[in-house]
C-alpha cells in the first residue's frame, strides 16, 4: 500500500507560510508532502525567492511526483502581495485547515502540518469567533478536548489553557478540564513517543506556586487535589511547583514534560529553549498534527530571510509519528 502523504497548509498567503513551504523539497526531498496552498502564490513566491522548484498540480487519488512539490490548489480570495494581510483571503485559509481536516478524517492524509496564519485575519475576514488552529481543529473534528503542546529537542511543554485573555485563566482551571488534560498527555506521550510511564511536572498557577494560599488559592482548592487524585490512580506526577524554579535542570530532570496553567507561563522559557527549531503538537486529535513555533512574519515574507528550521522540524517529526519515510 502506498505511502499516504502528510497535508503541508500554507497559512495566510502574505506571510511567510508560503516561503517556507517551498523550502521543505530542499531538507526532506522524496518524503510525501502535499502543500494546500494557492499555486499562483506559490509561483510567484518561488520566483521572488529565486527558487527553482517544480510544483506539480495534484488532486486527492493521484500519486506523488518524484520530485519537486505536490500542490493541491485552494484560490486565495484575492491578490496576495507579500508583507500585506487581507482579510479577503482569510476564507481560503480556512479552506486549506478543512481540506487538511477532512483528508485526516478520511484517510487522505496521515497527517497534517500547518505553517503559521495571523488570527487577526480570520477574525476580520471569515470568523469572528476564531481563536487559532488548536481550537479549531478540536471543534472541528468534534474533539471534546485537545491539549497544546510544544516541543524544543528533549523539553515539552503542554498548556492547560491555550488562547485565553489573562484575566480570564485562573476561571478556566477547574478540575475536570485539568484532569483531562492531564490524561491526554500522559496517554499521547506514551502513543506517540513511546514513554511507557510519563512523568509529569505540573506548575501552579501563581507566584510561588500560591505561597501556601497567601498568593492565591488555586494550587490548595484545584491543582494539588486533581495532583493526587490522579497519582492515586498510577499517574507520574510532581507539583504544583513555582514556574520561576521548575524550569532548573535540577527539577526538569526526570520529567518528560510540563504542564503549565496559561500560555505565556511555559512558552517563552520553551522558545527561548529552542526557538526556531520547536514545534507544536495539538493532543488529543483523532490525527497528527504538528505546526511552528512562530507567527506570520509578514516583515520577512518573500525576503529570503524567513527561516524553514521549525516547519521542517514540525515536518520531521509528523513524519516520525505517522511512520511516514523521512528523507533529507
Amino acid at each position: 500500500m502506498a505511502t499516504l502523504p502528510l497535508a503541508i497548509t500554507c497559512g495566510d498567503p502574505a506571510g511567510i507560510g508560503p516561503d517556507i513551504v517551498l523550502r521543505l523539497p530542499e531538507h526532506l526531498g522524496g518524503a510525501p508532502l502535499v502543500a494546500l496552498g494557492d499555486r499562483q502564490v506559490l509561483r510567484e513566491r518561488a520566483a521572488l525567492l529565486g527558487l527553482s522548484l517544480t510544483l506539480h498540480d495534484w488532486q486527492p487519488g493521484q500519486p506523488l511526483p518524484d520530485d519537486g512539490l505536490a500542490v493541491w490548489h485552494s484560490p486565495a480570495g484575492a491578490t496576495v502581495i507579500p508583507g500585506q494581510p487581507d482579510p479577503a483571503t482569510a476564507q481560503g485559509t480556512l479552506t486549506l485547515l478543512d481540506r487538511a481536516l477532512h483528508g485526516c478524517l478520511d484517510g487522505t492524509f496521515a497527517g497534517m502540518v500547518t505553517a503559521p496564519l495571523a488570527k487577526s485575519v480570520i477574525c476580520e475576514g471569515a470568523d469572528p469567533f476564531f481563536t487559532g488552529h488548536t481550537e479549531y481543529l478540536a471543534e472541528h473534528s468534534n474533539t471534546p478536548q485537545v491539549v497544546m503542546m510544544l516541543v524544543a529537542g528533549t523539553l515539552r511543554v503542554a498548556l492547560a489553557t491555550t488562547h485565553l485573555p489573562l484575566r480570564d485563566v485562573p476561571n478556566a482551571i477547574r478540575s475536570g478540564p485539568l484532569t483531562r488534560t492531564l490524561e491526554i498527555l500522559a496517554r499521547d506521550l506514551r502513543q506517540h513517543f513511546g514513554i511507557p510511564t510519563p512523568q509529569i511536572l505540573v506548575l501552579g498557577l501563581n507566584p510561588h506556586a500560591g505561597e501556601s494560599g497567601h498568593l492565591g488559592r488555586e494550587e490548595i482548592e484545584i491543582i494539588s487535589p486533581v495532583v493526587t487524585a490522579l497519582q492515586a490512580s498510577g499517574m507520574q506526577l510532581t507539583g504544583p511547583l513555582p514556574a520561576d524554579t521548575a524550569f532548573t535542570p535540577r527539577h526538569l530532570a526526570g520529567h518528560d514534560a510540563v504542564l503549565a496553567m496559561y500560555h505565556d507561563q511555559g512558552l517563552p522559557v520553551l522558545k527561548y529553549a529552542g526557538f526556531g527549531e520547536a514545534v507544536n503538537m495539538t493532543l488529543g486529535l483523532p490525527f497528527v498534527r504538528t505546526s511552528v513555533d512562530h507567527g506570520t512574519a509578514f516583515d520577512l515574507a518573500g525576503t529570503g530571510k524567513a527561516e524553514p528550521g521549525s516547519l521542517i522540524a514540525a515536518t520531521r517529526l509528523a513524519l516520525s509519528l505517522t511512520g511516514s519515510p523521512s528523507h533529507s
